[in-house]
């Protein structure tokens, strides 16, 4: 599903701007809101505030604008200077004669930004005198808009952030901070005249440059370019079979070892009894078989090969792909960001940003992308507080959905509605994707476009379809900007960091191998604050993802964790069901917590896989737990997914039996035995530390109550903590210091010294977690 159309270079019939003061009109991103407005907040308390911000914006555009003389960027022609928005609607200018019709202010006015300004000089007004093409490389594969007259700048592709104009010969730039103003020009032109000088600017010009820019709404034939770049089939690595091997060889060894004594003692006092024990080895296996498996792991770790950490397997991406070539359409990309109840400024529009810096290169790379916000907490907030992120999201084009509160009584809604699921995540996605699904449907239920079929009609196509299903949801939903969607999907949570080069290394990849629903990113950290608990978990977060890079390299299967993650809409769609509930068709699975193994599970079935890409190191960011509350309710919630992804609750059990429909398709499906062993030992973990402090009481009682009699199978409370202090508190982090050291992550001494250092807190921490986690 195609959206290059949606985002072509403008025409030159251009629709004219509106008077200073006015609502921005409708944008190809972001069209007109259709969502609840509350009125403006007025009184003598908000007065004083409000003064500040003009007094900010006008020593601001002042200051901008005496730097912009000062480097000799305005020649004094008319129409030339810099523009700040103080709020909706309302703009500041310098000098005071850009308020002219159909001028730089208006067209600011109607691109929604919140400050621009112009860059005139000798070298921008000779490129485009020769320049008859739609952009100018600027190196680094990227290239800048031309657009052919400022009516045009409202319908520009609004994250380059930049474009020249045609017939003035100027540079209109633009930013989120007005003090990034002048950096970004001045990145522009370092980025001019390195490509002017450069060896073989003139062929790029010339190559690059002769393109048709006519206005298409064709789709990308994306089936097509995929057989036609498709790679190669990646080697299988065999190392994790073979460390899966050698955990059931040493299980064996061990209860073979156990059993050993029973038959002894069988053999001296002739008392079968004791062999009741063995009907312990199933749960015993699956409890303890993590624990092997991290010795054989940490043995390989030390001594085993190295070399496919940096290189591409099958579930495996070290080395970055190919990258697609800017000449032809690239695909377009939809980022999705489900959202709560999070604070706007210190969680959401720090995520924003990043994700327009991504956007930014990709388009500025030649390809398209929109954000899509499901806001699920809009409907809970003060009016006050939704209008803000309205507003927010209308400035960033920004396309939104919002449904209505969990209300199954209908007490505040005339219309009962269900917020499905236990953290509602599953089911935030699955109505915004309803919503811009039925949207589609409307778009192309129109009939085949004709030829002269121009990007204008395609908005007002759009804005129809969206006014639609508003008025048929009769005020239910909320719902703004472009929310159609991609031929890719990154999916990212509201505190995510991107690097942002990524969009164009994703979709190369995904376009290279058409087998591969999802790849998953490596993950750093992003630390917020300097508490000594963040950085615990950040050294425990990032040693998690430093064993599940090892463990994927080593040929197992691919996890996918539901966030900073890119998947193939197509297949989504492939694996997409029809909910009974409701009657509607849906991707994600809300009736249980772990709807991101659901869908990884449903894809392979199907014969997708699921890949690991590490070739971005610490690029993607996510947050961590800032206090300990916070990471024992993340534990909670990951037990309790596991739980709900193998057994039914119990009630349950006489009508559906024990085991849940999930996990039956999970044992049935075709993913290698390895790798299901490696899910079903990580599950066990939990159990083994929920059942800590129960068995522990239990060993205290019969340690001292029959401690005589005990069988010499039966091991106390003692000696598994000395296992478990030997193999993961002793030889893991020396085994993890030595595996950083060996794919160059760290110094060996620096990756002791660190891991030593948190051994107290770990220690303290997954030593108290048994309680709350059962």
């Amino acid at each position: 599903m195609g959206l290059k159309s949606y985002f072509r270079k403008p025409g030159k019939n251009a629709q004219s701007p509106t008077e200073k003061g006015e609502d921005v009109p409708p944008m190809p991103t972001t069209p007109a809101c259709y969502t609840p407005r509350s009125r403006e907040s007025a009184g003598l308390e908000g007065i004083p505030m409000q003064r500040l911000n003009d007094a900010k914006c006008d020593v601001m555009v002042n200051h901008v604008w005496s730097q912009q003389a000062k480097l000799l960027w305005n020649i004094g022609n008319d129409d030339e200077g810099v523009v700040i928005k103080k709020s909706r609607g309302q703009y500041v200018c310098c000098p005071p004669d850009l308020r002219r019709p159909a001028g730089f202010l208006e067209a600011v006015q109607a691109l929604n930004v919140k400050s621009a300004m112009t860059v005139s000089t000798r070298v921008i007004s000779i490129l485009l005198q020769e320049s008859d093409c739609s952009f100018i490389p600027i190196g680094d594969d990227l290239r800048l808009q031309i657009l052919p007259d400022m009516s045009c700048l409202s319908r520009c592709a609004k994250h380059q952030f930049a474009a020249f104009i045609a017939d003035r010969r100027i540079l209109v730039v633009w930013d989120d901070q007005p003090e990034n103003l002048i950096a970004r020009a001045e990145k522009i032109e370092r980025g001019l005249m390195a490509m002017i000088w450069s060896s073989d600017a003139a062929d790029e010009y010339n190559e690059k440059g002769n393109q048709d820019s006519r206005v298409s709404v064709h789709e990308l034939d994306i089936a097509n370019s995929e057989q036609g770049l498709a790679e190669k089939p990646r080697r299988i690595v065999l190392l994790h079979s073979i460390t899966t091997a050698l955990t059931l060889c040493l299980i064996i060894v061990t209860l073979g070892s156990g059993y050993r004594k029973i038959a002894k003692e069988v053999a001296y006092d002739n008392s079968y009894t004791r062999l009741a024990l063995v009907a312990t080895a199933p749960v015993t296996i699956w409890l303890a078989f993590f624990f092997f498996q991290a010795l054989i792991g940490n043995i390989f770790q030390i001594f085993g090969p190295i070399s496919q950490v940096q290189n591409n397997t099958k579930y495996y991406s070290g080395l970055p792909p190919k990258r697609l070539s800017s000449n032809g359409s690239l695909p377009h990309v939809t980022i999705q960001c489900p959202v709560y109840k999070e604070g706007l400024q210190t969680v959401i529009a720090p995520t924003v940003y990043s994700i327009k810096a991504a956007i930014s290169t990709y388009e500025m790379q030649g390809g398209t992308a929109n954000i899509f916000v499901n806001d699920d907490g809009m409907q809970l907030l003060s009016a006050e507080e939704a209008r803000a992120r309205q507003d927010f999201y209308e400035e960033h084009s920004i396309g939104w959905v919002a449904r209505p509160r969990h209300d199954p009584k209908g007490e505040h809604n005339p219309v009962p509605f269900l917020r499905r699921g236990k953290f509602k995540k599953a089911s935030n996605m699955n109505y915004a994707l309803w919503v811009s699904n039925r949207i589609e449907d409307k778009i192309n239920g129109g009939g085949h476009r004709p030829d002269y079929w121009t990007q204008e009609d395609e908005v007002a196509s759009y804005v129809r379809a969206l006014e639609e299903v508003i008025e048929e949801d009769e005020g239910r939903t909320w719902a703004d900007g472009n929310i159609r969607m991609g031929d890719f999907v990154l999916l990212i949570d509201s505190d995510t960091r991107v690097p942002t080069g990524c969009l164009l290394d994703a979709v190369s990849e995904m376009t290279h191998s058409p087998q591969v629903a999802i790849i998953q990113y490596s993950s750093g950290v992003m630390n917020v604050t300097e508490s000594f608990f963040e950085k615990g978990i950040t050294f425990f977060t990032n040693m998690v993802y430093t064993q599940i890079k090892y463990g994927i390299a080593n040929g197992d299967v691919a996890p996918f964790v539901g966030h900073n993650a890119i998947l193939r809409w197509l297949a989504v769609q492939d694996i997409a069901y029809d909910c009974t509930d409701d009657s509607r068709e849906k991707y994600w699975s809300e009736a249980t917590v772990s709807e991101d193994f659901d869908i990884a599970l449903r894809l392979q079935s199907e014969g997708y896989l699921v890949r690991f890409a590490s070739y971005t190191g610490d690029g993607f960011k996510e947050g961590v737990s800032l206090t300990v509350y916070d990471e024992l309710a993340r534990w909670e919630k990951y037990a309790y997914g596991c739980s709900e992804l193998i057994f039914h609750p119990l009630r349950h059990w006489p009508t559906r039996g024990p085991f849940t429909k999930l996990f039956r398709t999970f044992i049935m499906s075709g993913m290698p035995l390895p790798s299901k062993l490696t899910i079903l030992s990580y599950i066990g973990t939990y159990y083994a530390i929920g059942s800590a402090w129960l068995l522990t009481l239990i060993n205290y009682f019969i340690v001292g109550w029959f401690n005589e009699v005990l069988d010499k199978y039966y091991l106390n409370s003692f000696q598994v903590y000395l296992s478990i202090i030997v193999v993961f508190t002793a030889l893991g982090n020396v085994a993890l210091a030595i595996l950083r050291y060996r794919i160059g992550e760290q110094s060996l001494l620096r990756g002791l010294i660190t891991n030593l250092m948190w051994i107290p807190l770990m220690t303290i921490f997954l030593g108290g977690l048994s309680l709350h986690v059962s």
